[in-house]
């Protein structure tokens, strides 16, 4: 049985809900995805139109701190970099998706990817559904860090730029990258998922933005 992971669009949600049909079995050699945008709308039709995103957020929030909160947290990079900066590891000691997955460099590589393949096989759908979830929302991280770069006070104003905060955001993106990298090599030595209906739900993910909800920033006080 192919166990059918869809993704349903609704006027009335920012992101699609997942929807299962009933299992008949423990297991099941693959599942799949299709796209945000359901079937029937126009913009599967025609496929000269170009992109849109299945729903505009309306009231979209942006720049508005005043320059005096803005001071606030230009008055607080110096404990940003004593405070803050310190968790960050030195990539040299981070963990890499490599040293999790069969070595390509190795005379045994394609002996690794059975045994990998052959693990796979035993593991529920239900623990590809999360990690399918997981590895979708991971790769969406281009969009994270590009709302976290519409914060007054805090965003990177280059994208080089030396601040407590710009350095914070960037370092936290290319650590957090790490993860999506090794779901996504996994998932597709597996063999268990639909890559390609996978990468398309990604792009219709990242090519619709999110609502930014983070107002901290805002909110220190009148």
């Amino acid at each position: 049985m192919a166990l059918n992971f869809n993704l349903i669009a609704s006027k009335s949600q920012i992101l699609p809900c997942f929807a299962l049909p009933p299992k008949t079995t423990l297991r099941s050699p693959k599942f799949s995805m299709i796209s945000t945008i359901p079937s029937c709308s126009k913009e599967v039709g025609n496929l000269k139109k170009p992109f849109t995103p299945p729903r505009e957020v309306p009231a979209q929030i942006t720049h508005s701190m005043p320059p005096y909160k803005i001071e606030i947290f230009k008055s607080l990079e110096s404990w940003a970099e004593d405070n803050i900066l310190t968790h960050l590891k030195p990539v040299e000691k981070c963990w890499q998706p490599a040293d999790f997955l069969p070595d390509p460099n190795s005379d045994g590589f394609h002996e690794q990817v059975k045994e990998l393949r052959e693990r796979a096989k035993e593991i529920p759908d239900d623990y590809f559904v999360v990690l399918v979830g997981d590895m979708i929302t991971e790769e969406a991280l281009s969009t994270y860090q590009t709302m976290l770069n519409t914060l007054d006070g805090t965003r990177d104003e280059t994208g080089a730029s030396l601040t407590p905060w710009a350095i914070w955001t960037r370092a936290w993106t290319a650590e957090e990258n790490r993860h999506g990298d090794l779901l996504n090599k996994y998932l597709y030595l597996s063999g268990r998922v639909d890559m390609r209906q996978i990468e398309k739900t990604i792009q219709y993910l990242i090519g619709s933005g999110m609502v930014r909800i983070t107002y901290l920033p805002y909110s220190l006080g009148d």
